[in-house]
This record gives structure tokens, sequence and C-alpha cells, in this order.
């Protein structure tokens, strides 16, 4: 079945080819974007969608999420916007609610955020595991992730579980827990942060997950500065995320490699932290993301589009910039062509708003813009 969606006021490709185009179609054929021109060209398709004028663009790509868990942590939110400060430590709270519940449970909950997020226009999605850890629990996280999500990663190391002894857990998560998970994703991932994993500790377990064939992140650089950013870099992470405090040499050694820094606004407001320096990264020509960090702790929300709006209003970046970041820079911190853009040949993953331009994500704070969303070519609103 094919769709032809014409009457494109704004088409943003994220295609260098393409650019962005006025009066625009495309067509989905599939699961795949078939063809992307002027409205007056098009061809005929068994289906035809005018979206009168809207504006069109690639669904969002959420390249970091946590979205297997149980229980909240209201609590903890309301103190810390009453003057308490954040702590990695708060992750416990978690674990020991995502233990206790059933498999039918926290599947639901997982489905029930990704319905929520598609809702608003995000149609690839990452999630880690993280809070089960232990063996058994995390690679029921894993299995359960798969089912619902684009790309799984491996975060055994997120934290030390309370009672349990620093070194036995990071030989047990680089070894027999790191065995037990790697065939059911495609990355692992390490808070690298006090209170957390310390650089030797992160490093055992990162090469530990390259020597098994996993592709690399980081949780770096979210409390103060630190290694994470530097080790990132230097073994070659696709992305190293948060990035609230970096040093001059840290945005230079982001500039000159591969590796993505994945900005999470909605956590830094939440935990009451500066937002991270995106003009100074862009400026210096490191590859930048946007995600949500949807997480029930420190950044409760699967609103992309917020994400965007924040770093528009707030980080000096420009919409251009913002959606991109939220689009292609998100599929390039997953190592993935076929998402973040309209080209031929892409995923068929639209969203369209309820505007004539991407400007109003910005111009229009906190409105929900979503009007239509195909998801590998499915319409799902």
């Amino acid at each position: 079945m094919s769709t032809l969606v014409t009457g494109v006021g704004e088409l943003t490709t994220n295609d260098p080819g393409l650019g962005r185009l006025r009066d625009a179609a495309l067509v989905l054929d599939g699961d795949r974007v078939a063809w992307v021109g002027p409205a007056a060209g098009a061809p005929d398709a068994d289906e035809r969608v005018d979206v009168g004028g809207r504006a069109v663009l690639p669904g969002w790509v959420d390249s970091h999420t946590h979205l297997v868990f149980a229980g909240d942590r209201t609590e903890e939110f309301e103190s810390r916007m009453a003057g308490r400060p954040y702590a990695a430590g708060g992750i416990a709270t978690t674990v020991a609610a995502t233990r206790a519940a059933s498999d039918a449970e926290l599947e639901e909950g997982l489905r029930r955020h990704v319905a929520e997020a598609v809702a608003q226009g995000t149609t690839c999605l990452e999630t880690k595991t993280g809070y089960g850890l232990t063996v058994e629990e995390e690679l029921r996280a894993a299995r359960l992730a798969a089912r619902w999500v684009d790309e799984v990663t491996f975060l055994g190391a997120h934290l030390v579980p309370p009672g349990a002894d620093a070194g036995e857990y990071l030989e047990l998560v680089a070894g027999e827990m790191l065995d037990a998970v790697a065939p059911h994703v495609r990355w692992a991932d390490v808070f690298c942060e006090e209170g957390a994993f310390d650089e030797a500790g992160s490093r055992r377990v990162l090469e530990a997950a390259r020597s098994r064939g996993l592709g690399l992140r980081v949780h770096g650089n979210q409390l103060g500065r630190g290694p994470g950013v530097r080790l990132a870099v230097e073994l070659g992470a696709a992305s190293v995320d948060h990035c609230t405090h970096l040093s001059d040499a840290d945005v230079a050694a982001l500039a000159g490699s591969d590796t993505v820094a994945t900005l999470l606004p909605a956590c830094d407001l939440s935990t009451r932290q500066p937002l991270p320096p995106a003009r100074a990264l862009l400026d210096a020509g490191a590859e930048v993301a946007l995600a949500s960090n949807c997480n029930p702790g420190s950044s409760y929300t699967t609103s992309m589009a917020f994400a965007v709006t924040t770093a528009v209003l707030q980080m000096r970046l420009t919409v251009e910039e913002a959606v991109r970041a939220a689009t292609a820079g998100g599929a390039r911190a997953l190592r993935r062509t076929d998402v973040g853009h309209l080209g031929v040949g892409a995923r068929a993953d639209v969203h369209v708003l309820n505007a004539p331009s991407t400007t109003h994500l910005a111009y229009r704070p906190g409105v929900p813009l979503t009007w239509a969303v195909w998801r590998r070519g499915v319409r799902e609103r």
C-alpha cells in the first residue's frame, strides 16, 4: 500500500540533496519513503492524504530513555524542587520497585510510555536496562525492551546496588551479566559519574562490552566535570550523554571525533543543573543530539518537542538546529542511516505538525502540535 502525503507547506527532509522544501509532497510505499519533491510533480499512489499546508518533518529519534521501570519518585522530585540537590543514589528507589514488579506490569508501563511518545511524534526509540542490577533482572529488562523499542542498551553499570561490594559488582557487570544480556541488546552504557562508576570501572565495563561486539555509549559529565567525555571519545563511543559540565578540552575532543554529544535538557531542568553548552558544541563543529531521557527520577517526560523548545528558547539553538538534533542527530547517536531524514529509501517515519512551519515548536511553547504520525509507514495518529 502506497500513500501520497501532499499539501505539505514546509517539508524538512534533513537530506543534503533536498534540504527544506515548500509546497511539497512525499510518497510512502510500505515502510519506506519512495518519492519526495514538489507537490505538482507527485506520482499517483494507492491512497492520498492532503495535510492542508501543514509542516512535515522526520519523526523524532529519541536516543536516550529508561523506560523499563516500576513506581515513581514524586517525593524525591518535590524534595528537589524545595532545594535538595540531585544525587545518583536515588536510582536505588526505582530498582526496588522494578524488581518487585511482574513482567506484565513492566511491559504495560513500557507499552504505555512508548505509545505516549509516538503520539507526540517520536518514531524511533532507544531504551536502557539498569533498574534491575542482577543478572536475572537485567536480562528480563532487555527482553521486555526488545519487544517495544528500536534500540536496546545494557546499563548494568547504572549504580552499585545497596549492600553490594563495588568490586564484586563491577566484575559481575563486566562478566556474567554482560554475557547473559549481550544477545538481546546492541549497546552497552555506563554511568561514569561521582556516586556511580569511576573512570577505571567505566573503562572495564566498556572494554568488556566492546570485546563482545556491542556498541558503546556513556553517561558523562552530568553532575560535574569528569572523565566521561574523554573516555567516550578515546574508546570511540557512539555518544556521550548529558554533557552538562564541559571544559574547553571536552568540547574540542567532541568536535574532533565521531562521538555525538547527546543533550538532555529536560533532565537538567528537573535536577536544577545548568543547561549544557549546546551553542559552543555546535560552533566548534561537534555533532549534537537532543533526547528526552525519560525516566522516573530525573526527567519524567516523553516529549521531544519540549527538548526542542528548550534548546531554542534557553540554549540558543536555531529552530532548524534543534529539530535536526532531535531527528538526524539522534539517528547519528544510534549510528542509523534509515531514520532521522526523509530522503528516498528512508524509513517511512513522518511527523505532521498542526502548524505551517517547525518554527511553531518554539514560537508556541507547550502547545501540543502533533497532527499526524506515520511510523514505519503505518499511520499511528
